[in-house]
C-alpha cells in the first residue's frame, strides 16, 4: 500500500470515526468534498480503490463507492477505465476569507484547434521501424548527428516531399529539425545577419509566431487576407524581404492561397530578392478539393519551404525539415549545428525507415479518412444544433472556423464556453479578425464525442446568442 493511500486515511479518518454508524457514508462525501475543494487533494491525484479505502477507514466497501460516485457526477472526481478514480481539475477553492468559492469545472472537451489526435499514434509501427532504425545504424552514426540531419533520411524526405507536395529539392537542400518553429527562428537567424529589419506575416496568424519574431529583433508586418489567401500587393507595400505564409491550408481561416496569388508570390520573391517561408503544417490532410503543389516548386532559390510531423504524427516526435535555398543552405546548418549539434539520430532513423516502408504513407491514408468522418460528424451537428453558426475551412485539415452572428464578442464566448467545461479558441485571438468566430480542432474527438460536444455547444450558449449572420464573410 503505497503512501499516497496512508495519506488518505489521515485525511479522512477523524470525520469517519466521528460520525454515527449510519451517517459515514455521508461524512466520507463530505470529508473527501472538503479536502478536494480545499486542495488537499490536487486535481491530478488517483485515489485509493474502493477495496482499500474500505479497508483503511473500516467501512463497508459500498459506502466508498457510492461516495465515489456521488462526487464523479458532481464533478469533483474522474474516473476512467484502466486509470482509476483521479480528483478532477480545477474544484480547488480560494482559501477561506479570500473570497467565494470556485464551482468545479466540468471536463474540458477539447476542441481547441492545432493538435491531432494523438490516440492514432502508430505505436506499434513507430516501435518496429525504432527497431529497425536503431538496427540499420553504422558504429560511427551513433557519435555527433550532421546537423543537417541524417542522409538517410534526407533522401527520403527529399523524394518524398518532390512525390507529394511537388517540392523541388535534393537530399542536400533538405535539413531536419526539430519543428516548424525551430526552423523559423534558425531562418530568422540568418536574414538578421544579412540586414532583414521585418519580416511580414499573414495578419491572422499563431501570435507565437510574433514573439519568436520579435524575439530575434525583427518588426512584424501583418499583411492583410480575403478569400484567396495572402493579398501580395499589401505584402509590397510593407517594404519587407521576408514573409511567413500558410499557403496551402492559411492557419486559421483555412483558405489555400490562389493559384494566381501562388504566381504573383513567386514573382515578388525574385524581384525582391526575397524569401518566403512556406510552412506547410497539415497540407497532407485534404478531403473536398484538390491536392495543391507547394509554392516552393514555382521558385525554389527563393522559398524555404517547412514541414513537421507535428500534425500528422505527434508533437512529442518534435520532428520537422526544411527545403532550403542554396544561398541559405551553409547559413542555416551553421547555426543549427551551433544552436543544438543536430537532432536526434535515434528518431531520424526511425523515420526514415518507417517512411521507406511505407509505414508514413499508410498512417496518412488512416488518419485522412478518420479525420474526414469526424469533420462530417461535426458539421452534420452543428447543421442541426447550431445552424446559423457558419462554417469555414472545412475542406482541409484538422479544424473549422465557425463565423458567429453579428456583434458577437468571440473572446468572450470562448471564456464562457470554458467555464463549461468546452476548449475553444476565439479568431480574434489570432490578430485583427473581420468577423467574430470561434476556431474549432476536430481530430482528437470521436464523432459520437463531437456530437456531444456540439450539444454541450448548443446548451452553454442558449437561444439568445443563436442568430442569423449577416451575408457573406469578407474572408
Amino acid at each position: 500500500m503505497s503512501s499516497d493511500w496512508s495519506t488518505s486515511r489521515e485525511l479522512l479518518l477523524p470525520a469517519i470515526s466521528s460520525a454515527p454508524h449510519g451517517a459515514r457514508g455521508r461524512a466520507l462525501e463530505q470529508a473527501l468534498k472538503e479536502a478536494v475543494r480545499t486542495g488537499r487533494l490536487a486535481g491530478g491525484v488517483r485515489l485509493p480503490s474502493t477495496r482499500d479505502l474500505a479497508a483503511q477507514l473500516g467501512v463497508a466497501r459500498g459506502t466508498v463507492t457510492a461516495a465515489y460516485d456521488q462526487l464523479t457526477a458532481e464533478g469533483y472526481l474522474v474516473a476512467r477505465r484502466g486509470s482509476g478514480t483521479r480528483v478532477a481539475e480545477g474544484v480547488a477553492m480560494a482559501e477561506q476569507g479570500e473570497g467565494p468559492p470556485t464551482r468545479p469545472r466540468r471536463e474540458l472537451i477539447p476542441l481547441r484547434p492545432g493538435l491531432p489526435s494523438m490516440a492514432a499514434f502508430p505505436r506499434t509501427a513507430w516501435l518496429a521501424a525504432t527497431r529497425a532504425g536503431l538496427a540499420g545504424l553504422a558504429d560511427a552514426e551513433l557519435s555527433y548527428p550532421d546537423p543537417a540531419g541524417l542522409a538517410g533520411l534526407r533522401a527520403e524526405l527529399a523524394a518524398y516531399l518532390g512525390r507529394v507536395r511537388g517540392v523541388s529539392a535534393g537530399p542536400e537542400e533538405v535539413v531536419v529539425t526539430h519543428g516548424t518553429f525551430e526552423s523559423i527562428g534558425l531562418l530568422a537567424a540568418v536574414l538578421r545577419d544579412r540586414g532583414h529589419t521585418t519580416v511580414a506575416v499573414e495578419e491572422l496568424c499563431n501570435r507565437d509566431l510574433h514573439d519568436l519574431l520579435e524575439l530575434h529583433g525583427f518588426g512584424v508586418e501583418p499583411v492583410t487576407l480575403d478569400e484567396h489567401g495572402l493579398d501580395v500587393e499589401a505584402l509590397e507595400r510593407t517594404g519587407s524581404r521576408a514573409v511567413v505564409v500558410t499557403a496551402a491550408h492559411q492557419y486559421p481561416l483555412g483558405v489555400a492561397l490562389h493559384p494566381a496569388r501562388r504566381r504573383a508570390l513567386a514573382d515578388w520573391a525574385r524581384r525582391a530578392g526575397g524569401l518566403v517561408i512556406e510552412d506547410d503544417y497539415d497540407a497532407e490532410y485534404r478531403y473536398d478539393r484538390a491536392p495543391l503543389s507547394a509554392v516552393q516548386g514555382l521558385a525554389p532559390s527563393h522559398v524555404a519551404y517547412l514541414g513537421t510531423l507535428s500534425k500528422t504524427l505527434a508533437p512529442a516526435v518534435r520532428l520537422g525539415w526544411m527545403v532550403v535555398p542554396a544561398a541559405l543552405r551553409h547559413e542555416v546548418v551553421r547555426r543549427k549545428e551551433l544552436h543544438d549539434r543536430g537532432v536526434s539520430t535515434l528518431q531520424q532513423a526511425a523515420f526514415a525507415h518507417f517512411l521507406r516502408e511505407g509505414g508514413y504513407d499508410r498512417h496518412l491514408r488512416r488518419t485522412t479518412s478518420t479525420y474526414r468522418r469526424r469533420r462530417d460528424a461535426l458539421l452534420a451537428a452543428l447543421a442541426e444544433q447550431l445552424p446559423s453558426w457558419r462554417p469555414y475551412g472545412i475542406a482541409a485539415g484538422l479544424h473549422v472556423v465557425l463565423r458567429l452572428p453579428e456583434g458577437t464578442d468571440d473572446a468572450a464566448l470562448a471564456a464562457h464556453l470554458s467555464d463549461h467545461g468546452i476548449a475553444t479558441t476565439p479568431l480574434s485571438a489570432y490578430g485583427r479578425a473581420a468577423f467574430p468566430a470561434i476556431v474549432v480542432g476536430y481530430a482528437r474527438l470521436s464523432p459520437e464525442r463531437l456530437h456531444e460536444a456540439v450539444a454541450r455547444l448548443r446548451a452553454a450558449v442558449g437561444p439568445p446568442t443563436v442568430g442569423e449572420a449577416s451575408g457573406p464573410p469578407s474572408i
